[in-house]
């Protein structure tokens, strides 16, 4: 497992190990950004979850996710903490809980 101190550690760590598109969180998929394409939750697996911690504020806490997709293509979500409950879908909340 890999960890880092940093969220841009990770997400040039993460892009140095073949993680290169930007995904977008939609209410029932995920919107890869570089070529505006939809991953329906069946299509993609977590494969690493990093959870970072605001140092003087809470609400700056967010958590990157390296996701896979059937096709074969690699990249990664930030979210911030609860940002999304309740305006995703119980099947995309529960596919991004979920690792492989």
């Amino acid at each position: 497992m890999f960890t880092y101190d940093t969220l841009s550690q990770a997400i040039n760590g993460l892009k140095d190990r073949g993680y290169r598109l930007d995904f977008n969180l939609n209410f029932d998929c995920l919107e890869c950004v570089n070529d505006n394409t939809m991953v329906q939750p069946e299509e993609f697996k977590v494969a690493e979850i990093h959870r970072f911690e605001g140092n003087t504020n809470p609400d700056d806490s967010s958590i990157l996710y390296a996701i896979e997709v059937s096709d074969g293509r690699k990249g990664v979500l930030v979210d911030a903490y609860g940002a999304y409950s309740g305006q995703i879908s119980e099947e995309m909340m529960h596919r991004l809980q979920e690792r492989r």
